[in-house]
């Protein structure tokens, strides 16, 4: 079982504490390290490969949900913009990587994929205490 699977597991179960909360096609969680603040994941649940293994309204729902993560990002945060990114290349579990870009950040890297200027490995871990209020923020937003 890769990681992301193990996460999805983990948030059936109610031990992963990055779970913001439960969308309709799968998990949202706050990444484990946070290269730029609100950096989130949509986790799918029922686990598949990839999107193109989701069907119909399973894969509509799964668009829709990533969507409105990035609207409530948009609303919570003070992101510019939002970058979606599904590789599903390193951890064969659909999963999409949702990324707020700032304004604030440096102009060298704000144009390129926050994947390949951002060193996810160095970045502020993950931390309930202080992740905790922009989670709260985004159930508000998400109703979940």
């Amino acid at each position: 079982m890769d990681v992301i699977a193990q996460r999805v597991a983990a948030a059936q179960c109610g031990s992963n504490p990055s779970v913001i909360g439960r969308m309709k096609s799968g998990w949202l969680v706050i990444g484990q390290t946070q290269p730029l603040p609100g950096y989130c994941q949509l986790l799918a649940d029922p686990v598949v490969p990839t999107i193109n293994d989701l069907k119909g309204d399973a894969r509509a729902q799964y668009l829709a949900d990533m969507a409105a993560v990035g609207d409530a990002l948009l609303t919570v945060t003070d992101a510019v913009r939002i970058n979606y990114e599904t590789w599903c290349n390193l951890a064969p579990s659909l999963h999409t990587h949702i990324v707020p870009r700032y304004a604030s950040e440096d102009p060298e890297k704000a144009t390129c994929p926050a994947g390949t200027v951002y060193d996810y490995d160095a970045a502020r871990p993950f931390s309930l205490e202080q992740d905790g209020p922009f989670m709260k923020a985004m159930r508000r937003y998400l109703n979940l």
